[in-house]
This record gives C-alpha cells, structure tokens and sequence, in this order.
C-alpha cells in the first residue's frame, strides 16, 4: 500500500526506522530487507527511497534513534546541585530502566552490531554505533559534571569509554539472564568507582 504523499519526509524516516526495529527483532538483521521493512511500515519501495538514499542510511538513523532514547533517559533525571554520585547512580539506573523496557531495542542493537562486524563493506556501521554511543556518554558526562559543580580528572572521552564498556557488558549480562538485582548491584559498583574521577570545581581551581 503506497504512503501518502502528504507525510512529511521525516515522519516517514520515523515511520520506516520503528519498522526496521520491529523487523530486526522479529528476523535479525540479515531478514531487515528494504521490502520488509516498507511491508511492516505499510509503505512502498518509492516511500523508502524518498526518506533515505540507501539502506546503510536507515541503519544509521536506526542507532541514532535508539541512542536518542537513551539519552533523553538520562538526561531526565540529571538534577543541578546533587552530587556526582547521586547523578551516576540515576543515570546508570534510567539507562537500565530503558533497556527493562524494551529489552528488544537492545537486542537489536547487539544483534547489528554483531552483523556489520562480519560483513564485508558494513564495518563502518560498527564503529559508527560505538562513536554515537560515546558522543552521547560524553554529553551526558559534561552536563552531569556541569549539574554537580565538578570537573573529570582525566579526558571526558576516556571516562566516556569507561561508562560505555560498562553499560554494554552490563546490558549483555542483562538480556542473557534478566537479573535486574545484579545489573543494579553492578551499576551501583561503577557509580562509586567513576565518581572517584570527578573533581570538586573549587578544589581544581585552588590547585591551579
């Protein structure tokens, strides 16, 4: 059934990335074709190519999608004035919160990331999703420093990469044995370790 051209273009972007993710979640990557895909949207191949120029496009706009969502989450609860425990501590547990549920959006993100690694031409696609997933940490961690009046002691991007491996084994362990009291116990754990980089404001400047 053809779309209506009355859709705007970036509702139908919307429209065609929440099909992919319903699509992948049901058939894996390698069954996300572009004819599924505008089947499960209800569009057809000429609405597909009216959003996006190619299905690696898609897929990008699919990681930016989840990756957005996960953001908003956290950000939500980043409070001005708590400390940068107290921050870490809700971050860590809104992020678990997104991915209790929905567990799927995240077993689709494993699941592509696992696919562009493997297949030839698309190994651009896994280190994009990483690089999005640190962008967005990194913003998060400036805006959490920000909110508790401290600064990192080492680069942003490296405390970055230390949230991002935590998070994603952390929401490995989560899908495979759906333990919500153990990722909770280890997410606690990693707040107390990473506060240990945030340094005082105050402190930093008396230093200098």
């Amino acid at each position: 059934m053809a779309a209506s051209p009355r859709i705007p273009a970036s509702e139908r972007r919307a429209l065609l990335v929440r099909a992919a993710l319903r699509v992948i979640a049901e058939r894996g990557v390698a069954g996300a074709t572009t004819r599924a895909i505008v089947a499960e949207a209800g569009m057809s191949l000429a609405s597909f190519h009216y959003a996006f120029r190619s299905h690696d496009e898609m897929m990008r706009e699919l990681i930016a999608h989840v990756v957005g969502q996960e953001s908003a989450s956290v950000f939500a609860v980043l409070q001005p004035g708590a400390d940068i425990r107290a921050l870490l501590s809700a971050g860590f547990n809104a992020f678990l919160d997104y991915v209790i549920a929905d567990p799927g959006h995240e077993q689709v993100m494993q699941e592509l990331l696992q696919y562009t690694m493997r297949t030839p031409g698309l190994e651009h696609l896994a280190k994009e999703q990483y690089d999005s997933y640190r962008g967005a940490v990194t913003e998060i961690l400036v805006g959490g420093a920000a909110a508790a009046g401290v600064t990192w002691s080492r680069p942003v991007h490296e405390v970055a990469r230390l949230v991002v491996t935590t998070t994603d084994g952390v929401t490995l362990a989560y899908l495979a044995d759906r333990d919500e009291a153990a990722a909770r116990r280890t997410l606690d754990f990693a707040a107390d370790s990473i506060a240990t980089l945030a340094v005082p404001i105050a402190v930093r400047e008396a230093a200098q």
